[in-house]
């Protein structure tokens, strides 16, 4: 008697404990489909962040130009503003990397664009190479 009641309550608190842990399961199909899809609810929040992320993010693995890097502030906001007079329709962006700043021109989506672009500013910085950045999504058209 007293061993059944053991197994009893055992049984019962393993299944109480299995069913708080259960997941929130999905089950969909269309009308004209034998194929049913069984999802977890966890599933469409991750994918709402992910949308959220990206919403925020607004950039993509790409290329920019670093045409100065040095600790003189005054220099590399000089040269940023000279570098957008001769080349208006390329941005030019300054970031800072303690103890030094960087002016990165170009949002190039591959190498090969940031080379060609490199090629075209040829002995106007000395300095200048090509690196790996996040760089703005392009504008659709």
């Amino acid at each position: 008697m007293i061993r059944s009641r053991q197994y009893f309550f055992l049984f019962l608190s393993l299944f109480s404990c299995g069913y708080s842990l259960a997941q929130n399961i999905i089950t969909t199909s269309n009308r004209d489909s034998t194929l049913f899809i069984t999802r977890d609810t966890r599933i469409d929040e991750l994918i709402s962040r992910q949308k959220d992320n990206n919403v925020l993010k607004q950039s993509i693995s790409g290329y920019r130009v670093q045409i100065y890097f040095g600790g003189v502030r005054q220099k590399a906001a000089e040269l940023k503003i000279e570098f957008v007079a001769k080349h208006p329709d390329v941005p030019a962006y300054i970031s800072y990397s303690s103890p030094n700043f960087k002016v990165r021109v170009g949002d190039f989506r591959t190498r090969l664009e940031a080379q060609k672009f490199l090629k075209s500013i040829e002995g106007q910085y000395s300095t200048s190479f090509i690196v790996p950045d996040d760089v703005k999504l392009p504008a659709f058209k």
